[in-house]
């Protein structure tokens, strides 16, 4: 095996490392992300959005009241 040869196996071995290791890293952070999206983004928002509902029920149930005592005085 001549030197260049030798060199240039080396270059993608550790090219294939770096790879590796980078690879590793995104996996990791994604399950990461993952988990932190499921155990504190997904509960906030359905906890918010539940409230979100029931208050547009109240002021929905608030407007027909409105429209029903207008309705009313006609």
């Amino acid at each position: 095996m001549t030197e260049s040869d030798r060199k240039a196996e080396d270059a993608s071995a550790r090219f294939n490392r770096s790879v590796a290791n980078i690879a590793e890293t995104v996996e990791k952070e994604t399950k990461e992300l993952f988990s932190y999206l499921n155990d504190a983004v997904v509960p906030t928002v359905r906890t918010h959005s539940s409230k979100a509902l029931r208050t547009a029920a109240e002021k929905l149930a608030a407007f027909a009241d409105y429209l029903e005592a207008q309705r009313k005085k006609s």
